[in-house]
């Protein structure tokens, strides 16, 4: 009798390019599973991102605020996946985030070590940081036996989200997007200010795009508007367009660009698996730790002695990792792309 395929559970992360990293793993479930289901409990907003992944057969959303504990909210959806799922792969190291398979009477949990999470999971992994020494591989380790990861030597599929080409054409009819080739610009990054390449940079390179007939988006949510409106300030080829579309929106919008000009940051993720090629700028993180999953990005790190920190703000009150990476290399890469594509 041939063996059922698996149902699995994956408890996502919290921050958008966490989720379109764990992508990797939903993918790679799928290949060494044919057949397997593949559910994920994610936070609400998380779903127009999860909807476009292919690999993904159900989305169980927990409403449940960053930090919040939720118990009424984790008690009702372990209720609803009771019988439902065979093994659990829970991603984030919290307590809590192990809570709701357990709950659920799931019979298989696996997680790292965190927050001693004894009884929660029926498999606790210790992370080794130097051999999965990248986000997404610790994301696809969990969905491995064990014994295949101690090396780190093992596939990492690339994300790939869906694109909605009509989308494409409603949002440039909506927006008045018109018909010159586009740059997406991203200045925001929910982690801190040490992450963020100063605007009057992003400024000065869209003001040479736009005089090179390229049309400039930048794309963020309602916080990065305005930083939006200083880099599209006195441009007639450029559009603010943070805080006016949604996450489904920025999927179909950066997949219809040339390139992203991004911070280290969620949208940088996105464009990346929507085949975008990437100029992705890194301040005080590490693009070896989280860098965007393909090959058709570039990356603008000085790598100086203090980088990488991991601070939000800069701890030396300089950002120098990031002031003294100026607007021309950025400007010569694009371009140069763009003439080599051409």
């Amino acid at each position: 009798m041939a063996e059922q395929a698996p149902r699995l559970l994956v408890v996502g992360p919290s921050w958008v390019g966490d989720m379109v990293m764990a992508q990797s793993l939903f993918i790679m479930l799928k290949r060494r599973y044919p057949g397997a289901t593949v559910g994920v409990v994610a936070p609400p907003w998380s779903e127009p991102i999860l909807e476009r992944m292919a690999e993904v057969d159900a989305v169980h959303p927990l409403a449940v605020g960053h930090g919040e504990f939720g118990w009424k909210a984790r008690r009702a959806l372990a209720r609803q996946l009771r019988g439902r799922y065979d093994r659990a792969i829970v991603l984030p190291r919290s307590w809590k985030a192990a809570l709701v398979p357990f709950l659920a009477r799931i019979p298989e949990r696996v997680g790292f070590l965190g927050e001693q999470r004894y009884g929660l999971l029926t498999e606790r992994r210790a992370l080794d940081k130097t051999v999965l020494d990248q986000t997404v591989k610790r994301f696809v380790a969990l969905g491995l036996p064990e014994a295949e990861t101690a090396s780190g030597a093992f596939a990492l599929p690339e994300p790939r989200l869906e694109v909605d080409r009509a989308s494409q054409t409603r949002l440039g009819e909506q927006h008045g997007l018109g018909k010159r080739p586009a740059i997406a610009m991203m200045p925001g990054a929910e982690y801190g200010p040490a992450k963020q390449w100063p605007l009057r940079y992003f400024h000065a390179l869209a003001a040479r795009l736009s005089e090179d007939g390229y049309a400039v988006r930048v794309i963020g949510g309602p916080k990065d508007h305005p930083a939006g409106e200083a880099i599209v300030e006195g441009l007639a080829h450029a559009r603010n367009l943070c805080g006016e579309t949604s996450l489904a929106d920025a999927v179909d919008l950066l997949a219809g660009s040339e390139q992203a000009v991004t911070n280290d940051s969620g949208l940088m993720h996105v464009a990346a698996a929507v085949g975008t090629r990437v100029q992705a700028i890194y301040g005080s993180s590490s693009p070896a730790y989280t860098p965007p999953l393909t090959a058709n990005a570039q990356i603008h790190y000085l790598a100086l002695d203090c980088s990488p920190c991991f601070k939000r703000v800069c701890p030396l009150g300089h950002t120098n990792c990031l002031n003294h990476l100026y607007p021309e290399p950025l400007y010569h890469a694009v371009t140069r792309r763009i003439a080599t594509d051409g």
